[in-house]
């Protein structure tokens, strides 16, 4: 599921939504009430049931040959790691996108490759809710890797020590880190959402 030139998307379960009104999102990191949405670029982000838990990396400018190699394989260019837990729900979830005119919105995050969309009005969707179907045929369609552990965290450790693009989304949800574990965070190659 892709937004068509001048659209960006809204992703959610509920596909009777007739209008996004600003809120302040649970995992902000300032208070101020925003409309979310997101491009092309990360729209895969948003192919999950909205609690799921996924820790996602992929090959970048700056990424080596050796962390390409060791955190994605041989093949991949990007791998969305969730757990075994999840499955079932991915399988079983459905997903809807609402397509918003992209002119309401501004740029959200670094400039170069902001992550997000963002509006401080509300916001009418373009047409009713649209099924994005298959979570793992969309995945498969945009040759991205979509992998399974009993836990994210060990992956997660290796890929935010590393030199690859990647974003966490709903860690929270996770199973529990091991003590020590260190915290959520991005670069401007990537970034981590509750």
């Amino acid at each position: 599921m892709w937004p068509r030139t001048g659209e960006v998307l809204h992703f959610s379960e509920d596909p009777s939504i007739t209008r996004f009104v600003p809120h302040i999102a649970k995992t902000a990191t300032d208070d101020t009430a925003y409309v979310w949405a997101v491009s092309a670029a990360h729209a895969p982000r948003y192919w999950f049931p909205r609690q799921c838990p996924r820790a996602m990396a992929w090959v970048t400018t700056g990424t080596t040959e050796e962390d390409r190699r060791h955190i994605l394989g041989p093949q991949a260019t990007r791998v969305h790691m969730v757990e075994y837990a999840w499955l079932q729900r991915i399988q079983t979830a459905h997903v809807f996108a609402y397509r918003l005119n992209a002119a309401d919105f501004e740029p959200y995050g670094d400039p170069a490759d902001p992550h997000a969309f963002v509006a401080q009005h509300e916001v009418h969707p373009l047409g009713p809710a649209e099924p994005v179907g298959d979570l793992l045929d969309l995945h498969q369609a945009a040759q991205i890797e979509v992998r399974l552990s009993h836990s994210l965290w060990p992956w997660w450790e290796t890929v935010i020590r590393s030199t690859v693009g990647f974003s966490g989304v709903r860690l929270r949800n996770a199973t529990t880190p091991p003590a020590g574990s260190p915290p959520e965070r991005g670069r401007a190659a990537g970034h981590a959402l509750g």
